[in-house]
C-alpha cells in the first residue's frame, strides 16, 4: 500500500519507494529488506555518536518514568537546569542564558527576534539583518528571509523580509568579502541590527568553507560598528569541524549563539539559542509589554532535555575529540586521492565533513547527476546524499576505518556517472 507520508526535500513524481528502516545501531541503518546502510551522513547531520549510544538511551529511558513534558512558562525541571548548566560552561564566553526551542529553524528564528526586540526595548529600533551569499538557516520564513535566495525560497520571495547579503569568501577573494561587509556596515551603522553567519562551512549551500580568520574579521568587523554577530552552529556544532563549536578555531564568542541537530546526539528535536546578558537584561522590565514572546510548545521538552543532558556527558566522559580526530586523518587522504582526478573539480574537508565537488555541465543543487548518484550509493548500501554535483560525508563519530574505506570506495565507483 502507498504511503500517505509527504516527505521533506522529495520529489515524490521521481523518487523510489522510501526504504523502511526498522532499527539503528552504531553507523549502520538495519532495513525490513533485510539491508545494512551505512549511515554516511548522520541521518541528516544529527547523529553524533552513533545510532542507539547507551548513555542517551539510559536517560531516556529514566527520563519516561518521570516527567515527559510540562508548560516551561512559569515551570522548570531537572533536566532542563543541568543542560543550560552544562552548555554555558562549554559555550563562548560571554554566553549566559539558554533559550529553548525546538529545531534550528526555530533557534535561529529566536536569535534574530532577540536581535531585533533588546533594539527596540533599548529605545534605538533596528531592523536591518546581514548574512552571507549561499547561506541557508532553515525553512521558516525568518530563517528562509537570512538564507540565499534561491530554489530553496523562490517561491516565497515577496514575502520574505529584506536583507542585505556579502558574498561568500572565496578562497583568493575573502578581502573582497571583508570589504563589502565594511561598507556596508559604515554606510548605516544604525539601522543594522545583527549579522548571521554559519561558521566555517555552510551546508545546504554546498559545504562550502572558509578559514578561521576571515570568521575572526568578520566578527571584528561587526563589532567595531556596533553590529550585534549571530552564529548559527546548528550543523558545526558538537564536533562536526573538529572542535566543539566551529567559532572556536576563530577565537569568536558571538553574541548569540544557535543550536541543535546534535545537540541531543540526534536522539530527538531540540533547539537553544545562547545569549549574553546584553539581550536577557534588554527584555527584563516591570513593563510587561518588554516580554520575549516567544514559544514553541514542546519548549525546554523534559525528554529532549535528558537526552542532551547525557550527550554532554558523553562528551565530557568519553574520547569524542579522539574519534573526530581520526575520521578528519582518514578524510584527508581519501581526498588526496580523489584531488586531480579529471571528474573532481574541488576537494574540502574540515574536521568530519568532507566534500567532493564534481565536474558537471550543470552545477548546483538540482544537477542532473546528484539523484543518479544519490540512487548509486542507496544500491550499494551506503546513504549519501549529494547537494547537487557536491558529494559529502559527515559521518557519525563511532564510524571506523571500515565504514570510511567503504563509504570512500563508493564514491570511487560513482565518478564512472559523470559525464554521463
Amino acid at each position: 500500500m502507498k504511503s500517505a507520508i509527504w516527505h521533506p526535500f522529495t520529489q515524490h513524481a521521481l523518487s523510489a519507494a522510501e526504504i523502511f528502516v526498522q532499527r539503528a545501531e552504531g553507523a549502520y541503518l538495519f532495513c525490513a529488506d533485510g539491508r545494512a546502510i551505512v549511515d554516511a551522513i548522520s541521518s541528516w547531520w544529527v547523529i553524533t555518536h552513533g545510532h542507539g549510544h547507551p548513555r542517551i538511551v539510559q536517560a531516556i529511558q529514566e527520563q519516561v518514568h518521570q516527567l515527559e513534558q510540562v508548560i516551561f512558562a512559569g515551570f522548570t525541571h531537572g533536566p532542563a537546569e543541568q543542560v543550560a548548566t552544562k552548555l554555558l560552561k562549554q559555550a563562548p564566553q560571554g554566553l549566559k542564558h539558554v533559550f529553548f526551542s525546538d529545531t534550528g529553524s526555530t533557534a535561529v528564528e529566536v536569535a534574530i527576534k532577540m536581535a531585533v526586540g533588546a533594539w527596540h526595548n533599548r529605545g534605538k529600533p533596528r531592523h536591518r539583518i546581514i548574512a552571507m551569499e549561499h547561506a541557508y538557516h532553515g525553512d521558516m520564513f525568518g530563517a528562509m528571509s537570512v538564507g540565499h535566495r534561491g530554489v530553496f525560497n523562490a517561491p516565497y520571495g515577496r514575502m520574505l523580509f529584506e536583507v542585505s547579503f556579502v558574498p561568500f569568501p572565496h578562497a583568493g577573494s575573502e578581502q573582497r568579502t571583508l570589504d563589502s561587509l565594511e561598507a556596508l556596515v559604515r554606510s548605516d551603522r544604525d539601522s543594522f541590527a545583527a549579522a548571521v553567519f554559519e561558521p566555517l562551512v555552510l551546508g545546504a549551500g554546498g559545504m562550502l568553507m572558509y578559514p578561521p580568520r576571515v570568521l575572526a574579521e568578520i566578527a571584528r568587523i561587526c563589532r567595531h560598528y556596533g553590529v550585534w554577530v549571530i552564529l548559527d552552529e546548528v550543523m558545526t556544532g558538537f564536533g562536526r569541524t573538529g572542535s566543539l563549536f566551529a567559532c572556536e578555531q576563530a577565537g569568536v564568542a558571538p553574541d548569540l549563539l544557535c543550536l541543535s541537530k546534535g545537540i541531543t546526539g540526534g536522539f530527538l528535536p531540540m533547539g537553544a539559542t545562547l545569549a549574553s546578558d546584553e539581550f536577557y537584561d534588554a527584555f527584563w522590565s516591570p513593563d510587561r509589554a518588554h516580554t520575549f514572546f516567544h514559544s514553541s510548545s514542546y519548549t525546554g521538552n523534559a525528554l529532549a532535555c535528558a537526552a542532551a543532558a547525557a550527550n554532554l556527558d558523553v562528551w565530557n566522559e568519553e574520547p569524542v575529540l579522539a574519534r573526530i580526530a581520526a575520521i578528519s586523518e582518514y578524510h584527508a587522504g581519501a581526498l588526496k586521492r580523489l584531488a586531480g582526478r579529471p571528474e573532481v573539480a574541488a576537494v574540502r574537508q574540515s574536521g568530519t565533513i568532507s566534500a567532493v565537488e564534481l565536474n558537471v555541465s550543470d552545477p548546483g543543487y538540482l544537477a542532473g547527476l546528484g539523484p543518479r548518484l544519490a540512487a548509486f550509493y542507496l544500491e550499494h548500501n551506503v546513504l549519501l546524499r549529494p547537494l547537487g554535483n557536491v558529494v559529502y560525508v559527515l559521518p557519525p563519530y563511532c564510524a571506523g576505518p571500515a565504514e570510511l574505506e567503504r563509504i570512500y570506495g563508493v564514491i570511487d565507483e560513482s565518478l564512472a556517472l559523470v559525464g554521463k
